[in-house]
């Protein structure tokens, strides 16, 4: 049976994504009263998130449907909007957003960034076993089966995705070898449950202030690194030249082109010459992700920028531009959101659902003991849930010059993920009784 969507063409669904981000900002930019009301309780960001999950769960556009050919056989079909979105402008807004970094404002931010990522993390592998628990008393059969077929083998790269990423993902499907026939159900709860959360984190950046007047947290260290980029930015503020406009792009996708020429060339080396990063099971084997070293180095790359006299065309918006590539790649995450598909598997999806209450429950402790800002809780739960993609995504909402706190706390979790995950995987069995 197909599913293919109204429109299939990559350039039709990039002019429909558009369009929604352009109705967004006309409307949260609107005098009306109406929208004024609206923008006041639903953050622009969420609804440039939502809007795109809207038009596929309505089965306009798609990120992926399989089609039937003449002869009977199935063919998958994938956009590629969110593949360009995520491989050559997140690196470029990630370039831009580091433009102006100022490093000593970022380590005076402090330890607290680092603890919520760590409970992040903590709170991943502790909810997978405490869900499995839980459900079992209530529902057995959803968290049973044997062997292959055991629901804790699939939960695992559950696991690797929401401390890592993708690459911690696929190391697990290897190192558990759950059977690949039920793997498209584990993909369903991690993106259902992931985007649930992802809104409810947007929804909350509205509403920042009264969470951390909540929490009692101290965000002095934040607004004092807001101030000193906005400080920087006014006083070299310009009205930007078509000039400038060109050296920016230039700056952002040289860096994109280097990062991509370097990420392939050590994945390369790395996956060729050692057996640890060869190996799919292995832990290490995210180290041969062609992904986390494209993001790294962009970061890195940005980092040194800020070092030289490019650091002046903050002036002339070379955050803003990389906000623009930021909104892009929110709206294709948003695309893979079908809320459809919550009906689809609802006791694996309600797995799902104590597991992340049990993440965010942790988060929401530690952040309310140590008086963490809403920031620090946000960024560290999608620097483990999200990555790099995500985690960026949701420091920027709160301000650009705060992208790079996301990307290099998701980095760290590409390198712990895979570890995380085997923790949290070996836990679950014993839940299981497997």
């Amino acid at each position: 049976m197909s599913n293919q969507p109204l429109f299939t063409q990559d350039t039709i669904v990039f002019g429909l994504l558009m369009l929604a981000l352009g109705f967004v900002f006309y409307t949260s930019t609107s005098s009306n009263s109406f929208w004024k009301k609206f923008y006041k309780y639903i953050p622009a960001l969420l609804m440039a998130y939502m809007l795109p999950g809207a038009l596929t769960t309505l089965g306009i556009i798609a990120p992926e449907w399989t089609t039937i050919s003449t002869s009977g056989e199935t063919i998958e079909n994938k956009s590629q909007v969110y593949y360009i979105a995520s491989r050559f402008l997140l690196p470029a807004a990630l370039v831009l957003m580091t433009l102006s970094i100022d490093l000593k404002a970022i380590y005076n931010l402090g330890p607290k960034a680092l603890i919520m990522f760590l409970t992040g993390t903590v709170g991943v592998i502790i909810g997978g076993p405490i869900a499995i628990l839980l459900i079992s008393m209530v529902s057995p059969e959803t968290v049973g089966g044997a062997g292959p077929d055991a629901v804790w083998r699939g939960l695992a790269t559950l696991a690797g995705s929401w401390i890592g990423g993708g690459a911690n993902q696929a190391a697990m499907l290897e190192i558990y070898k759950f059977n690949t026939d039920n793997y498209a159900g584990m993909v369903i709860v991690d993106i259902v449950v992931a985007n649930i959360w992802m809104a409810i984190l947007l929804l909350g950046i509205g509403k920042s202030e009264k969470i951390d007047k909540w929490l009692k947290a101290d965000t002095s260290a934040i607004e004092v690194l807001k101030e000193r980029v906005s400080t920087y930015a006014d006083k070299i503020s310009r009205n930007p030249t078509l000039a400038d406009l060109m050296i920016i792009l230039g700056i952002a996708f040289s860096i994109v082109g280097i990062a991509h020429y370097g990420a392939t060339n050590i994945s390369e080396f790395l996956t060729n010459n050692f057996e640890a990063v060869r190996d799919k099971s292995s832990a290490m084997s995210s180290f041969g992700s062609q992904f986390f070293w494209m993001i790294t180095i962009a970061t890195i790359l940005g980092i040194l920028m800020s070092f030289t006299k490019f650091k002046t065309y903050e002036g002339a918006g070379a955050s803003k531009i990389g906000s623009v590539f930021i909104y892009i790649l929110v709206a294709s995450i948003g695309m893979k959101m079908d809320l459809t598909k919550i009906v689809e598997n609802p006791g694996l999806i309600f797995v799902g659902l104590v597991w992340m209450a049990i993440h965010v429950g942790l988060l929401f402790l530690v952040a309310k003991i140590i008086r963490a800002p809403y920031f620090f809780l946000a960024v560290g739960s999608k620097a483990n849930i999200g990555g790099a993609a995500s985690a960026p995504v949701v420091a920027a909402a709160f301000h650009p010059s705060l992208a790079t706190v996301g990307v290099l706390l998701a980095v760290f979790g590409y390198v712990v993920g895979t570890y995380g995950a085997m923790l949290c995987a070996e836990l679950m069995k014993i839940a299981a009784g497997g």
